[in-house]
């Protein structure tokens, strides 16, 4: 069982997707992903398993939520710098998302 110490570990912080492109040497169809963080994390890099419920187009200047503290993980040719959170849903995954617009770099709490 995890505790909430465990949890509290985690930094998970809201950021703006600021670019998404197609994912092609990746072994399941994927984007790379430029996501703003704010001042005090900085753009990083995801890539992200979303290609069936959105585009890329649908992407640009969403706020999304991500773990910013995982070490890097190097996917295929793609340094991935965060990983984004989604919900395995039965046509996708579908991201998670702040209902109204905050700040880049706040803190899920």
């Amino acid at each position: 069982m995890v505790e909430f110490k465990d949890f509290a570990k985690l930094d998970i912080r809201v950021g703006t997707i600021i670019s998404a492109k197609e994912f092609v040497e990746a072994k399941k169809s994927a984007y790379k992903l430029e996501i703003d963080f704010g001042s005090d994390i900085g753009i990083k890099k995801s890539s992200a398993q979303i290609t069936q419920l959105y585009t890329k187009e649908d992407l640009i200047g969403k706020q999304i939520l991500a773990v910013v503290n995982f070490p890097a993980k190097q996917i295929a040719n793609y340094l991935s710098e965060v990983l984004v959170l989604g919900v395995y849903a039965l046509d996708g995954v579908v991201l998670i998302t702040p209902d109204k617009k905050v700040s880049n770099g706040d803190k899920l709490g």
